[in-house]
């Protein structure tokens, strides 16, 4: 059992099955399904590996398979507001 996300523990036979069940042809439908790439490396450590599995079970080359855009969040968010303090707005 090889680990390819370390983040979520995903195995690369979890991505190959994935991908044959849900007929994935994007890195971005595997990323919604299976949340590689979101976790604390951002798909750093990942992310390269996937895209050479993905080039081996769809017989694509590795430049065609195209990374996800990053997604910064929309707006700004104290820390404070988590905790509820009050001080956070000022």
């Amino acid at each position: 059992m090889k680990i390819v996300c370390r983040c979520y523990d995903i195995t690369e036979e979890e991505i190959i099955e994935t991908i044959k069940k849900y007929n994935i042809t994007s890195l971005e439908e595997l990323k919604r399904i299976l949340n590689v790439g979101m976790g604390e490396c951002q798909g750093r450590t990942c992310i390269p590996i996937i895209i050479s599995i993905m080039s081996r079970i769809l017989g694509k080359s590795p430049d065609d398979i195209e990374v996800p855009k990053p997604r910064p969040p929309a707006f700004t968010v104290r820390l404070g507001d988590f905790i509820g303090d009050e001080d956070a707005h000022k």
